[in-house]
């Protein structure tokens, strides 16, 4: 049973990418999906944060095979993305 007065915390191991598929940096995959949401009339800033709430992978269109690139990255490692690039051009 887990000790409910510390902060437990779950790894899940990523796969491994097959040899046929891309590897992209969470802030290649932002940009992919923000122009995958805007092309198909979606507003991109409230779909990619509904999804980073919710984890809730239908905020992104499959368009541009861009909901599965999105999979492909941790929510943490996008929101990191976000924070670093907020703090660096907006402070």
């Amino acid at each position: 049973m887990a000790d409910l007065n510390n902060t437990q915390f779950i790894r899940v191991p990523r796969g491994n990418v097959q040899e046929h598929e891309e590897s992209y940096s969470a802030a290649e995959v932002l940009e992919r999906v923000y122009a995958a949401l805007k092309e198909k009339g979606y507003n991109p800033v409230t779909q990619i944060v509904g999804y980073l709430i919710s984890e809730d992978p239908t905020y992104i269109t499959n368009y541009q095979n861009a909901r599965s690139l999105v999979l492909k990255v941790e929510r943490d490692e996008l929101l990191q993305e976000l924070v670093e690039h907020y703090i660096k051009t907006a402070l």
